[in-house]
């Protein structure tokens, strides 16, 4: 059974410079075969949210090495999670980003059996010492908020 990927995740994708290659092949610098990935994080998160976890990938140099499954699902889950910083402290959070060693929390990771969950964490790690132990705590006038 063939899985049909959205168009718009090789269009986004080209524009931000990250090329998608064949699954049989290592990626390179920019590269990734993570497409099916790619494609659920669009249909699930919306358009907005992937070209932010793109945007916090492709535009961060630490990020660029090894775009792969769990990397993206990180990112995703890190946007979601520390939505407050994305959205009012964009460039710190790129700032953020970029100054994490992200290719060497992967090899870290890689051993351990829940590697998205292990990237998650240790990357968070680095946004709260950045940004505070408040970091992913909302407003409390945020909308999430229930009365």
């Amino acid at each position: 059974m063939d899985y049909l990927i959205d168009p718009r995740v090789f269009t986004i994708c080209q524009e931000y410079g990250i090329a998608i290659v064949d699954g049989r092949s290592y990626p390179g610098i920019r590269e990734t075969r993570a497409v099916i990935t790619l494609d659920r994080i669009l249909a699930t998160k919306g358009e907005n949210h992937f070209r932010m976890v793109l945007t916090t990938v492709a535009e961060t140099e630490n990020n660029q090495g090894y775009i792969d499954k769990n990397l993206l699902w990180a990112v995703s889950d890190l946007v979601e999670a520390f939505a407050g910083i994305v959205e009012h402290q964009p460039s710190e959070w790129l700032e953020c980003f970029d100054a994490a060693p992200v290719g060497e929390l992967q090899v870290v990771s890689k051993r351990l059996r829940h590697q998205r969950f292990a990237l998650v964490g240790m990357l968070a790690e680095r946004v709260v010492r950045r940004f505070g132990p408040n970091a992913g705590q909302g407003d409390l006038f945020d909308e999430r908020r229930a009365a």
